[in-house]
């Protein structure tokens, strides 16, 4: 995206910023470096993600510990990547230490289209919070702004405030070791808006930590930001896992025809419709958990073939869904999403053989035989099974489909390597082939049934009940310790509880999957960190009116965080 209409200061160097945050008290140190990362821009997909990384590194740098100890302060670039942007680890060792909490929060932010007019102020928290002073229209703006208590811009909410957080526990952690039995590593993470590159190429990272150091992961606390679930919410919510989530994709091949003779045909568009209305924000697809915040499947993208006019049907037709996984695997939906393909067909069968028989009688023709509006339905692994079955070799198609993969998008990739497999297909009869594509995000939590879960479980517990009167003080709220955070996480990357059946059945059901999306998901289910979400707490995240809460996000949380943290290394 193009930032050529923001307006950005000018970023004071990160040694003037250390030294002034090091003279700060600890609510103004995260207030001051907050507002410098906002004005900092790290869209998702620009070069930006790149300088907060060169700037976070050279702040870091800055630290006595880091000046002793330059071996603990890394980075790590992505791979192949064109933008030049890297992870950052920074390691705070106990001498003869084992156990070790990562703290980590990602970098990036969603871009700013969405700030229309003022476009120009979305990294600068100051110009906005004047603005909606002046915002008579939008009384809770208003009183949010002339309150001094709330941040405005652009990452402010997610993450920035987060990255800060950690960054600023680091530091206190750094004056006082004596309070830590244990290790602490910091973990900065670009591309979290969309792909999760950054975390994904870190385990083998976390890996080669481990066995450098031979120590263990006994959590990961992202900060990623909590806010109200519905209008009126009393809780600010402790999440001891992620949801996960799968994009399952149809390709749908129908029988073209001409406008004139259009009952002869089958119309993929229409049974792309059916398979839309039968899973489109259907919650009896959700799946049911008490007490937790279960969301439907929804459909991001829907369309047919055709790019310009003409009098034929459409030849094919396409439609992706968004789908969270809190317990089921990737097999129980796969399986769940062709019963309800199938349905579709069957529906669209029905209605087709409806619609002749009305034609014929309404046009007084004589009966012949009966067009054939049948279409079947294979999961990808079915497709490539049958195609190996009649001859076509579906491996070899697929490598080749792959092999000069450069960085293009990966869904269309996906798309292409289906078609690549149909037009191989001599057998031309209507179908849909349903697949996942990029992103997967594993889903995880603690587990009651295992020890040292449980023991992480009790301590969150244990850490909400103990600053439930200095919440219910600032906010008037309570905490809650829940199972998955709702939106989707790098934390998602870090712990997996699929078992190796069910594992294949995503990779064996995933278009290039080695190539286009290659989660290590045999090397996170090795690592198996929980993953445990303490975040900072605000509002209208990927709006324009985003907003952080300073007075827990600067004053309650840290000291949180940093109890969490040790009692979990005990």
């Amino acid at each position: 995206m193009s930032l050529q209409h923001v307006q950005t200061t000018r970023v004071p160097e990160a040694s003037i910023v250390f030294k002034r945050m090091m003279e700060m008290d600890e609510f103004e140190r995260l207030e001051y470096l907050t507002e410098v990362l906002v004005s900092i821009p790290s869209v998702n997909g620009t070069s930006g993600e790149a300088d907060i990384a060169e700037y976070l590194i050279d702040l870091l740098r800055q630290a006595s510990y880091f000046q002793q100890n330059p071996e603990y302060l890394w980075s790590v670039p992505l791979k192949d990547d064109h933008l030049g942007r890297k992870n950052i680890f920074a390691f705070l060792k106990k001498e003869n230490a084992e156990k070790t909490i990562i703290f980590h929060s990602h970098m990036d932010t969603v871009g700013v289209e969405d700030f229309a007019d003022l476009q120009k102020f979305a990294f600068s928290p100051r110009d906005l919070q004047e603005h909606f002073k002046q915002q008579t229209q939008f009384p809770e703006l208003k009183e949010c702004a002339e309150s001094g208590e709330w941040m405005f811009g652009r990452g402010a909410t997610d993450m920035k405030s987060g990255a800060a957080v950690h960054i600023s526990n680091l530091l206190y952690f750094m004056e006082h070791p004596e309070e830590l039995e244990g290790n602490l590593l910091l973990m900065l993470n670009p591309v979290e808006e969309n792909e999760h590159t950054g975390v994904i190429e870190s385990v083998a990272e976390l890996q080669s930590l481990r066995e450098k150091h031979n120590i263990t992961y006994k959590a990961a606390i992202n900060n990623d930001f909590v806010t109200d679930l519905y209008e009126g919410d009393s809780s600010i919510n402790i999440y001891t896992g992620a949801v996960g989530k799968l994009l399952p994709c149809f390709s749908i091949y129908g029988r073209e025809a001409h406008v004139g003779e259009t009952l002869h045909g089958v119309d993929p568009s229409l049974v792309s419709a059916e398979i839309n209305r039968r899973i489109n924000n259907n919650m009896d697809l959700a799946e049911k958990m008490e007490g937790e915040h279960m969301l439907p499947p929804t459909c991001l993208q829907q369309r047919d073939s055709k790019d310009f006019y003409n009098v034929q049907t459409a030849l094919k037709s396409r439609l992706y869904f968004n789908l969270f996984i809190y317990e089921r695997s990737p097999k129980d939906v796969m399986d769940q999403l062709k019963e309800q393909a199938a349905e579709a067909c069957r529906e669209v069968e029905q209605y087709m053989k409806k619609q002749y028989e009305a034609f014929m009688q309404r046009g007084g023709y004589p009966r012949g035989e009966t067009p054939d509006w049948n279409v079947d339905v294979f999961t990808f692994d079915e497709y490539k099974e049958y195609l190996q079955n009649i001859g076509v070799q579906a491996n070899q198609i697929i490598n080749d489909m792959t092999a000069d993969y450069k960085g293009e998008e990966k869904r269309e990739v996906a798309f292409a390597i289906v078609e690549a497999l149909q037009q191989a297909d001599p057998n031309r009869k209507p179908k849909v082939v349903i697949f996942f594509a990029p992103p997967y995000c594993p889903h995880n939590y603690l587990r009651e049934e295992v020890e040292e879960e449980e023991r992480l479980l009790h301590i969150l517990k244990d850490i909400a009940e103990t600053y439930e009167g200095a919440l219910k003080k600032q906010l008037n709220k309570e905490f809650q310790v829940k199972k998955f955070f709702p939106f989707l996480s790098d934390s998602s990357y870090l712990s997996l509880h699929d078992t190796e059946e069910e594992i294949d059945s995503l990779v064996e059901n995933f278009p290039g999957y080695e190539t286009i999306y290659p989660v290590p998901v045999k090397k996170i289910r090795e690592a198996n960190i929980p993953a445990i979400n303490l975040g900072v707490y605000g509002k209208d995240a990927h709006q324009r009116t985003e907003r952080l809460y300073k007075p827990y996000s600067f004053g309650l949380l840290p000291e949180l965080t940093r109890e969490a943290a040790k009692l979990m290394l005990k």
